[in-house]
């Protein structure tokens, strides 16, 4: 029987670690109204929560929910930010506990782990075995049943306070998409009587989605004795006979409806590791490659003409266009996309080219160079990533006299345009 932990509940509701944890919480949402809003009155909202959460009067507000289609549709929820400066004081305390506990082998929301991770233990598994049971999980957050997630909390926490404040955050899930599943021993309202399904964007909800599957991940690495990998409701494992993976597939059907899921009918497959594939957001080859899904440089390349207009409008500044195109380079750049990022980039201060730019400081009208100054001349060929073939090149943005200027005086840039 593992060890129980108990006494925790003064080392979430203290205001020193609501403190700690709002500024935790803020990281990257300093512009969010919620964010600045509470840190206008930061030492009365902590006061409070202290008060509310040492008495037994809090409660979570209300999830501001929507739908994204990038790159899949779901729904997003996002709760108040005093609510997720509890969560983050909650899970500092809490997740250490069981993340001593979870295997080497799963990699989502963990430190010293990441997609990265995942992807070179994938790809070391990829190359000494020659097939792979690839598997995912059919709306794994919406699907995740509460009662046995309380039953897994308990097995480690004795604290009655910080079980009441844990079940409070699960029973508030807002409604997620429907999950009707029926499995052994159910009745015909089974599916509506039991509540389920966690919100998509808590912190707490990802630390959840870990808990729930680490019974499963203990069991295929010590059952099983499997060479596993597990991304959230991700996984794959190796073996190098295609009949001992349909074996262990129907093992893991079984022991995924104890846990009242089941496996994604046209994502689970079985396939020779040498194929190529899409794993976390690249596309893996067998001769060690990696390149980007088309539909992902489609999707950067429709939101890079989107911020164009927008800075032409006025309506982003440096700040916005900086860390967004940021955010997709430090994607691309673990692929080989060098040339394909030359093709977007080229001649802009994000051309890989221009290595010197990439880690220097930014300038006032660093972004505008590169939204408003692109060649208009195509490439001699059309750039391609080294492994994979990329969609056709979108027109460069046009340079044109009259709008550099407006812009300029738009946003305040002085002298000669460069």
């Amino acid at each position: 029987m593992p060890r129980r932990h108990d006494n925790l509940f003064e080392g979430i509701a203290s205001f020193q670690a609501l403190s700690q944890a709002a500024r935790r919480a803020i990281r990257g949402k300093r512009a969010k109204p919620g964010a600045c809003a509470f840190f206008a009155n930061l030492e009365r909202e902590l006061l409070s929560l202290e008060r509310q959460l040492q008495d037994g009067s809090y409660r979570p507000g209300r999830y501001v929910a929507f739908e994204v289609n990038d790159p899949k549709k779901r729904i997003v929820s996002a709760a108040p930010f005093r609510d997720r400066v509890v969560h983050h004081a909650l899970c500092a305390v809490v997740e250490p506990i069981f993340e001593a506990c979870f295997i080497d082998q799963t990699f989502a929301n963990r430190k010293g782990k990441g997609t990265h991770r995942a992807i070179n233990v994938y790809e070391g598994y990829r190359d000494r075995h020659a097939h792979v049971l690839r598997c995912d999980i059919y709306r794994y957050f919406p699907a995740i049943d509460h009662a046995l997630l309380k039953a897994a909390l308990r097995r480690r926490i004795a604290c009655a306070r910080t079980l009441d404040l844990l079940d409070m955050i699960i029973d508030r899930s807002n409604a997620q998409e429907p999950v009707n599943l029926y499995f052994h021993g159910d009745n015909l309202f089974a599916p509506f009587e039991r509540r389920r399904g966690l919100p998509i964007g808590n912190l707490t909800s990802q630390f959840f989605a870990n808990l729930y599957l680490d019974g499963f991940d203990h069991w295929v690495t010590e059952v099983l004795k499997a060479p596993y990998v597990r991304y959230v409701d991700d996984f794959a494992l190796f073996h190098d006979d295609a009949e001992v993976l349909a074996e262990w597939h129907d093992r893991i059907e079984t022991y995924l409806a104890g846990r009242r899921l089941r496996a994604h009918p046209v994502k689970t497959y079985i396939a020779p590791s040498a194929r190529s594939v899409q794993f976390l957001g690249y596309e893996l080859h067998a001769d060690g490659g990696r390149s980007l899904p088309e539909e992902n440089v489609r999707r950067f390349r429709n939101r890079l003409r989107g911020l164009r207009d927008q800075w032409r409008a006025g309506t982003v500044g440096p700040g916005d266009v900086e860390p967004r195109v940021r955010a997709w380079i430090a994607h691309a750049e673990n692929a080989d996309t060098w040339r394909l990022r030359h093709a977007i980039f080229r001649g802009g201060r994000f051309d890989p080219r221009r290595t010197r730019s990439l880690n220097g400081p930014l300038s006032p009208c660093g972004p505008r160079r590169f939204l408003e100054q692109h060649s208009t001349e195509p490439p001699l060929r059309q750039p391609q990533q080294e492994h994979h073939r990329q969609p056709e090149q979108q027109p460069r943005f046009p340079c044109r006299e009259h709008a550099v200027s407006q812009n300029r005086r738009d946003h305040g840039f002085a002298g000669r345009a460069p």
